[in-house]
């Protein structure tokens, strides 16, 4: 069996934008016992970002020679990266008895969901309107208009596939949003100590 016993594992997804990142980095720092599952992708970092804590940073070839060894949970190309779950940092993560967060969209959620040794909780987070998600990518400024705009298209895609998760939270505010994505991993993980 994969779960610990009382190992909660939660995948929190969004069209991009919609704040599922900010919410996972607040619920690691809140409860120390919640560790990011990092991914590797053959994106570039942007400025900000740490190798082994915000990605793993691989070559495109290196990504194909992971996949083709089968050490991936899930992987999948978004807006012509690779992205990946890799099956030893998850497993890893459980033998440290830790609680795991996955912040990966809704391709790498089917995928992860095929795993029915991971006792997975599934949070959907939306904005309020494709019109303040549009206004989110663009303040948030990490990505050409050009990125912006494909992410956008994308907007629709990703709400159809809302249905494949246990509950869907709407990011109206930030903290309302965080508390009750809180509530529901709390009520989670009390299911599984019961």
């Amino acid at each position: 069996m994969v779960n610990k016993d009382d190992s909660i594992m939660v995948i929190l997804s969004s069209p991009s934008g919609a704040g599922k990142t900010t919410i996972s980095k607040k619920i690691q720092q809140k409860y120390q016992n919640f560790k990011i599952s990092v991914s590797h992708t053959t994106r570039k970092p942007r400025p900000n970002e740490v190798e082994g804590v915000d990605y793993f940073f691989l070559k495109e070839n290196e990504f194909k020679e992971k996949v083709k060894d089968n050490e991936f949970y899930e992987h999948a190309k978004i807006f012509g990266n690779y992205y990946g779950t890799s099956k030893k940092s998850v497993l890893d993560l459980l033998r440290n008895k830790n609680d795991i967060l996955f912040d990966i969209d809704w391709q790498g959620t089917k995928q992860l969901s095929e795993h029915k040794e991971l006792k997975l909780t599934k949070i959907f987070i939306l904005p309020p309107s494709k019109e303040e998600l549009k206004k989110r990518l663009i303040q948030r400024n990490q990505d050409k208009p050009e990125v912006v705009s494909e992410r956008l298209k994308s907007y629709e895609n990703d709400l159809a596939h809302q249905n494949d998760y246990d509950f869907v939270v709407i990011n109206d505010n930030l903290e309302t949003c965080f508390k009750e994505v809180e509530k529901i991993i709390l009520l989670e993980k009390e299911k599984i100590l019961e």
